[in-house]
């Protein structure tokens, strides 16, 4: 296998996707540079240009949308297109547009390999299925890459690299899954997925280089906002010591809340709908919808240009049958901050929850929206379900907060935030809630994941996210048959107390036996009592410190094996998205099985 010549970071965000890439260091003397990483794209009818950010948009044109050169780009013809030129041309002709594929990724209500975006119902418009357009974005991505880096040597391309992949923290195991199964569609093999909130702060600690030791200190509790595209996550990273040296541990991670900028953009867009009602118009569901997309397009610029009051937006117009002319209003700054502050950062109790209400009957099929928009609530839960709260207060109050996501580029936002965090606090001698400046908020988690690739050779420092206790997998024991007694189930230790996530581990000197051509059951136990277990250690009477957390039935298969049992070895990864990944490994056929849970999700 060729070794990698660079650490390349990708976020594949529900909105854009960056890459950010360093060279893998010869030497310790070499003083490695992250950066970002311009993607062609076409950005209008025939018109190639490099961008730092992809928009993750997929036009499917018919026909008579564009002509066929259109859309060809520097590595060759294409009948589709992917990035700023997909999104505007598509925001015309929504129904032949796929956007949101990342939050479709982890709708559990579908069948995510299906075709099924664009998903509103439409005639003679090809679709393609959630994993397929993340693919689509992550290809486009890797032949931008072997374009620009590896036309004459092919050691320089994206897929002989080592590859980060970042994704919410809140990403369901199915979700993950499915995110690597569209980066091996893409032709890009081998990656390893990273929590984007934790390459947030990866990016923070890679732009403060050695001063960020001076920035927080131990005892310091630092809370992760990362308000994306599609979703909402938190996560807490402790600030610690050992032996005079700071240390970083991730001790809590929110769980999957599906508000973010896409909710913000349909706010705004109702709330244009208003402005034009009151000029005599009344957008219709297909008016509405390119309505969202203008709504988005004014909020981006306004976040952008502090300097601009208002932005404009113009739909296009319905006459008798036929499209009359644009009808036009705008978006200004007073307004954008008041719906999004009032909407989705209003001010709280600490005691507040998400609001619950009752549930239609019947309702549109689509993503499972959040029933409450409002951000602060979330958090609330989230800090009160985090653990560790001082003596006589209901959740932990972070001493620092480090914003993440393009919707936080708003002063006001983050400033409410803050504001809020702070009236939690029990008292008024509480310090101010600070804020750990982000170099570039659209930029963070690529660079930060590329940051995690060197800081995994030594490079940099790690944030911690050992587990919270020991984990074992049942096994049943060999003995003869008695009548009435069923065999005894021993406890076999896979994953230590404290197991960083990011390593792995062989049991060694052991072979199991592993039934394969059937449906089977394997047990998966834990224990917070026993923490000196080691992996591969067996527990024989367990009951009274072990307990049993789940049980998964599955069936392996082994061509011309029906209910054999099979000699294996084992091997153990603790991933880090907090994935315990189980390999049973047959080495005399060269066959590998895999058990997968997630010890985060108890």
């Amino acid at each position: 296998m060729t070794r990698p010549r660079y650490i390349v970071g990708i976020d594949l965000g529900t909105t854009n996707s960056v890459l950010a890439y360093t060279q893998v260091p010869d030497s310790d003397s070499q003083e490695p540079e992250i950066t970002l990483f311009p993607l062609p794209q076409v950005v209008d009818a025939g018109r190639v240009e490099e961008r730092i950010l992809l928009p993750s948009f997929l036009f499917l044109p018919g026909p008579h949308d564009v002509k066929e050169s259109d859309l060809d780009l520097p590595w060759g013809k294409n009948t589709r297109a992917v990035g700023e030129f997909a999104r505007e041309r598509g925001s015309e002709i929504p129904f032949r547009l796929v956007s949101s594929a990342k939050s479709w990724l982890c709708h559990s209500g579908v069948d995510r390999n299906k075709p099924i975006l664009p998903w509103e119902d439409s005639v003679d418009v090809e679709k393609v299925s959630p994993v397929e357009a993340s693919a689509a974005y992550l290809e486009h991505i890797r032949h931008a890459w072997n374009h620009s880096m590896a036309q004459d040597d092919s050691s320089r391309r994206l897929e002989n690299q080592e590859i980060l992949l970042a994704v919410p923290a809140s990403f369901d195991a199915v979700a993950r899954e499915l995110t690597v199964k569209a980066a091996e569609m893409a032709g890009l093999g081998t990656v390893t997925l990273l929590e984007e909130p934790q390459a947030a702060f990866y990016a923070w600690i890679e732009g403060m280089h050695d001063t960020w030791r001076k920035a927080v200190k131990a005892g310091d509790t630092i809370l992760v906002c990362d308000v994306g595209g599609g979703t909402t996550d938190f996560s807490l990273i402790r600030v610690g010591e050992d032996q005079g040296d700071l240390t970083l541990e991730r001790v809590a991670v929110g769980d999957h809340v599906l508000v973010g900028g896409e909710n913000m953009d349909l706010a705004l867009a109702y709330a244009l709908r208003q402005k034009f009602k009151e000029q005599g118009h009344n957008p219709d569901s297909w008016q509405m919808r390119i309505l969202w997309h203008k709504a988005r397009d004014a909020k981006e610029k306004l976040l952008l240009n502090t300097d601009m009051d208002t932005a404009p937006v113009s739909i296009p117009g319905r006459g008798t049958g036929l499209i009359s002319g644009a009808l036009r209003s705008e978006l200004s700054r007073s307004e954008l901050e008041s719906i999004l502050l009032d909407g989705f950062f209003p001010r709280c109790e600490p005691s507040d929850r998400p609001a619950v209400s009752r549930r239609v009957g019947m309702r549109e099929f689509g993503l499972p929206y959040a029933e409450d928009a409002a951000i602060t609530r979330y958090l609330a839960k989230f800090l009160a379900g985090a653990g560790d709260a001082p003596a006589g207060e209901d959740l932990v109050i972070p001493t620092a907060v480090l914003f993440n996501g393009g919707v936080m580029k708003g002063d006001p936002l983050r400033r409410q935030l803050l504001e809020v965090l702070h009236s939690w606090a029990h008292s008024d001698a509480h310090p101010p809630v600070r804020e750990l400046e982000s170099r570039d908020l659209d930029y963070a988690v690529a660079r930060g994941a590329a940051y995690y690739g060197l800081a995994r050779q030594g490079r940099g420092i790690r944030i911690r996210g050992g587990t919270g206790r020991s984990y074992y997998i049942g096994i049943e024991s060999s003995m003869p048959a008695v009548p009435g007694v069923p065999s005894p189930l021993k406890a076999l230790c896979v994953v230590p107390f404290g197991m960083e996530e990011g390593t792995e581990a062989v049991i060694p000197e052991r072979r199991f036996g592993l039934v394969v051509g059937e449906q089977v059951v394997f047990h998966f136990l834990g224990s917070t009592l026993r923490k000196e277990d080691r992996c591969g250690d067996v527990v024989e009477s367990w009951e009274d410190e072990i307990q049993e957390i789940t049980t998964l039935e599955t069936r392996f298969d082994s061509e011309g094996e029906e209910g054999s049992v099979v000699p294996v070895m084992l091997e153990v990864r603790v991933t880090e998205v907090g994935t315990l990944e189980l390999w049973c490994v047959n080495i005399e056929r060269n066959q590998r099985w895999k058990l997968e849970f997630n010890v985060r999700e108890q």
